[in-house]
């Protein structure tokens, strides 16, 4: 998959393409549905496969001082999209200049001069342009006029009626419900970034961890959680056993909530590493204990609850 920064240098070869329009973060069952039309209709026609999304997260710029929120940070994202198929992603840059073009704008000089478009997808409440005056309905009246075609993919629900969206997976998360969230994403909730050093305490009782901060990505429940960590070296990714704090460590007077990851069965140097994160099951809420002998105490026990879950667990 070819990534492309903005909509005014794509090479002829990107051009003309089915492409599906949206934020897509999660890329979840709904988002695949609105990702995949635009796949088959690009395949029945042998003409590109491609996706415009947009960075910063639109929720990031008008509303900056939201609590962090994402799902699938720009490198995430792309992985998702790329293991869908798609053969291009245009990331266009989002800002309040951006976000202040009428929505007429928007089809005429990005969709059709921008990406020469040969059709349009997007989800049923798919909105866009200055004071969100753009929808489903503009984009087929002006597809029918300025000769791109266009589909407007209707809500996918699951079994019990629920939409799929990324508002369902956020209170998941944030109940600790991550095997909820999966059922919603079509695959684990997983966190990424480069091991960064810590304080060190892990190591001095036995349960060296790897620790990642969390930066934009939305914190689920803080507590214990049985996880699987991929360790990228060389372009492969080597997926390992263990368990991880999310949470403030109260214990120690801790604010920031970090995610500290112990491996079973590993012991190695890990600083710098990037790895994914990748949540199984939520064990317990994290909690403050009265010394060290007592937290090391439930982490032995935390360990053995997340070996008998990732035992029973498919890889």
């Amino acid at each position: 998959m070819r990534i492309y920064r903005h909509y005014q240098s794509l090479p002829e070869e990107a051009r003309g393409a089915a492409i599906a329009v949206g934020n897509f973060d999660g890329v979840h069952r709904g988002h695949q549905a609105v990702i995949g039309e635009a796949g088959r209709i690009a395949r029945a026609t042998d003409i590109p496969w491609a996706v415009l999304t947009f960075e910063p997260h639109p929720r990031r710029v008008f509303q900056p001082d939201q609590p962090p929120f994402r799902l699938t940070p720009l490198r995430a994202k792309a992985r998702a999209l790329e293991a869908l198929g798609v053969d291009a992603m245009i990331v266009q840059r989002f800002n309040r200049d951006f976000s202040q073009r009428p929505a007429e704008d928007f089809v005429t000089d990005v969709l059709v001069g921008g990406f020469g478009a040969r059709h349009v997808v997007a989800g049923y409440d798919f909105v866009f342009g200055y004071k969100r005056g753009g929808n489903c309905e503009l984009l087929l009246a002006m597809g029918q006029k300025l000769g791109f075609g266009f589909t407007a993919v209707s809500a996918v629900e699951d079994e019990s009626g629920a939409v799929y969206s990324s508002t369902r997976i956020r209170e998941c998360l944030g109940n600790g419900d991550v095997r909820g969230a999966a059922a919603i994403l079509g695959r684990p909730f997983s966190f990424e970034g480069r091991v960064s050093h810590g304080d060190q305490r892990g190591r001095t009782i036995g349960f060296p961890t790897l620790n990642l901060h969390l930066g934009s990505s939305v914190r689920p429940a803080l507590g214990v959680y049985a996880v699987r960590v991929g360790i990228v070296e060389d372009g492969k990714t080597t997926w390992r056993d263990g368990v991880a704090n999310i949470g403030k460590r109260p214990t120690f007077g801790g604010e920031d909530v970090i995610l500290e990851a112990h491996l079973l069965d590993f012991d190695g140097d890990l600083y710098g590493a990037l790895i994914a994160v990748t949540l199984i099951d939520h064990i317990r809420a994290e909690k403050k204990f009265d010394g060290l002998e007592a937290l090391r105490a439930q982490i032995a026990a935390d360990t053995e609850t997340a070996r008998k879950i990732l035992t029973a667990e498919p890889v």
